[in-house]
């Protein structure tokens, strides 16, 4: 082998050694990637296809049914108040929704840009709420709406919901990241707090907005213990609930169970793919500042 030959071998190996390094991590990650995506993904391939079995069939352990039926989905329209129940968590979702967006982007606004005293504490107050999980203030926010005669009422289902500290840390981090000469050129132009707010921040916020109404839309549409706890009027019923109380009273049938979940899941999903994008990039750009 000639001396031009060895160098040539020598340098091809030099470059194809760190692709090899970096091929081996990478196809590492790509692999778990997939694992995770199938079994993150396998229980609902299980529910949709489970969803059109007979009842003899629905626990067969078979991913792909052998005998179609479409018969799950109308004995659940027809036998119970589904779509009443659809009705109630849309509305109750959609109005916590935009109300919620309001006074949150408010909230945040004022702790990112106002300078008053107690700022930095009220921030804190309300950041280590996120530290109290749901159901230790469950009986004290059930005494409270009681004493307010709010119970078995749509009040019960969307005012309490309303005030969420992780809506008013996310924009209150978006809103950091602002840069205050568009609000300095909005005042001096002539605009008070309230104009800046309303033509400048939330224009710039349509991004962090858009993932937040995902957020608390399908918070409130899975919500179920407060709903439970609130309501228990049969047409203030919410869809979790109505499918609790569902396969309570059909058990073994599982068929059923499973048709009324595909149809309450199956538009969070499309909402969820329509926005991943919004979701993931407002949490990203937000946990910078």
């Amino acid at each position: 082998m000639s001396s031009d030959t060895a160098t040539l071998v020598r340098t091809a190996r030099t470059a194809a050694g760190p692709s090899r390094r970096r091929f081996g991590p990478r196809a590492g990650l790509v692999a778990l990637a997939i694992v995770l995506a199938a079994v993150s993904i396998f229980p609902v391939l299980w529910m949709l296809t489970a969803s059109v079995k007979t009842r003899a069939t629905v626990t067969d352990g078979k991913l792909i049914p052998t005998d179609l039926t479409w018969d799950n989905f109308a004995y659940v329209f027809t036998e119970v108040p589904f779509a009443r129940w659809l009705f109630n968590s849309f509305i109750t979702a959609a109005v916590i929704t935009v109300v919620a967006l309001l006074f949150h982007s408010m909230a945040a606004y004022a702790l990112a840009r106002l300078k008053f005293p107690g700022r930095d504490g009220i921030f804190v107050v309300i950041f280590s709420t996120l530290l109290i999980t749901a159901p230790v203030i469950l009986i004290p926010l059930f005494i409270v709406v009681r004493t307010l005669g709010m119970l078995d009422s749509y009040a019960a289902l969307i005012v309490p919901p309303l005030f969420n500290a992780f809506g008013i840390f996310l924009l209150r981090q978006f809103y950091l990241g602002i840069p205050k000469e568009l609000e300095e050129a909005a005042i001096v132009d002539g605009c008070g707090y309230w104009r800046v707010y309303w033509n400048v921040i939330l224009p710039l916020s349509r991004p962090i907005l858009s993932a937040l109404s995902v957020f608390f839309f399908l918070a409130n549409w899975n919500a179920f213990a407060w709903p439970l706890v609130a309501t228990n009027s049969e047409a203030l019923t919410v869809t979790q609930v109505g499918i609790a109380s569902f396969s309570t009273q059909y058990g073994a049938n599982w068929n059923y169970v499973l048709a009324a979940a595909v149809v309450a899941v199956v538009p969070m999903l499309a909402l969820f793919l329509v926005f991943q994008r919004q979701m993931v990039e407002s949490i990203k750009t937000s946990g910078l500042k």
